[in-house]
């Protein structure tokens, strides 16, 4: 027997339960957790903010695991073969068609009507299809990615499920080179897409969010000038950035907060003219007020919304964790790591911020 945290139903305590060791079908793998992250989506999730869910569910979207078993001889973007023993993490987003008019047409495979999320769309009725549990069952076509040797396992889920989710923003954003980009929220999701801002040639980069832990993160990993919006009001925080601009605002700004309010405030700290990025508002957490004119048409305002992430975004994200992660460090995102007997705890720290990056260690 296999035990995994499973959601029942939202705001329902999570409860630790049994299943059985599957049997693989042909091209199935076998994981091992390693790790499984602890996600703000995870949280919205047990709020009950997310539409479709089919609780209960085993969550635990974006993880790393080793292989355990194999079933035929399924093999990696490169065609080699996968093997046991090997470290891996997989793209959470499966079943997407390929055929429907998003997938061929508009190239947009994060709305494809017959997607599936590990952890998020998956019933537990269905098996081990979710991180928070002792193995993973990988189906027939998941994308599989081998971490290379310069990768551990700590960094990549350090950066998590953030990783593809900025990777996506940052390829909306369309930073040029001088710019300077503001990131609304100070998560994983806003502090990976300030390391990928600078990365994209920004030359000045501005967080806004908070707590003061996460705030130092942001200074770590190169953040010019951090704004805790607990110590500062909006007004304070536009004159900031308007001083910073010579007057105008941020060329680029990037709401990964999570919070609706922080869209409002965003259309007065972006350049007329300039682009803004909206990837935090995966949930509905409820409406803003704006006025079309002053917010968006007479600044000439281009607002770009980016939701989910496919698996170009995963794979490039991998990349720039080999190439740059003894600069960044993601493993220094991790607060904590807990149990399964502790998702509850975990569920609750992520909530109400206490930690920068939470882990399941399902073996702990």
């Amino acid at each position: 027997m296999v035990r995994a945290a499973v959601m029942t139903a939202p705001n329902a305590p999570i409860e630790v339960r049994e299943f059985p060791l599957p049997a693989l079908e042909e091209g199935a793998i076998l994981l091992r957790t390693v790790y499984s992250e602890v996600c703000g989506t995870d949280v919205h999730l047990h709020q009950g903010h997310l539409g479709g869910v089919p609780y209960p569910v085993i969550p635990g979207h974006v993880n790393v695991g080793e292989i355990v078993d194999i079933q035929g001889t399924p093999v990696d973007l490169d065609g080699r073969p996968l093997r046991t023993g090997q470290v891996v993490t997989f793209l959470d987003v499966h079943e997407t068609c390929g055929h429907c008019w998003f997938c061929t047409v508009a190239k947009a495979s994060t709305r494809c009507p017959h997607r599936k999320v590990y952890g998020i769309t998956y019933p537990a009725s269905e098996g081990l299809l979710g991180g928070w549990a002792e193995m993973i069952y990988l189906k027939p076509g998941v994308k599989v990615l081998p971490l290379p040797e310069e990768v551990p396992p700590e960094r990549f889920i350090g950066a998590g499920c953030g990783l593809p989710t900025s990777v996506h923003a940052i390829e909306r954003a369309d930073i040029m080179l001088g710019d300077t980009v503001v990131v609304q929220g100070s998560g994983p999701v806003g502090l990976t897409c300030a390391i990928l801002a600078q990365l994209s040639g920004a030359t000045d980069v501005i967080v806004i969010g908070g707590p003061a832990r996460r705030l130092a993160e942001a200074e770590r990993i190169g953040a010019a000038l951090t704004l805790d919006i607990a110590t500062t009001s909006e007004e304070e925080r536009r004159e900031r950035i308007l001083e910073r601009t010579g007057g105008r605002g941020a060329d680029v700004t990037i709401e990964a907060s999570g919070n609706p309010a922080a869209v409002r405030e965003g259309f007065g700290i972006t350049r007329d003219a300039g682009r803004y990025v909206i990837v935090g508002q995966y949930t509905d957490v409820g409406d803003i007020r704006l006025n079309p004119h002053l917010d968006i048409n007479r600044k000439h305002l281009e607002i770009r919304g980016s939701w989910g992430s496919d698996f170009s975004h995963f794979w490039r994200g991998l990349r720039v964790v080999a190439k740059h992660g003894d600069r960044f460090q993601w493993e220094r995102f991790i607060s904590r790591r807990y149990s399964l007997e502790e998702a509850n705890a975990a569920l609750d720290d992520v909530a109400h911020y206490r930690t920068v990056k939470a882990l399941i260690d399902p073996h702990a």
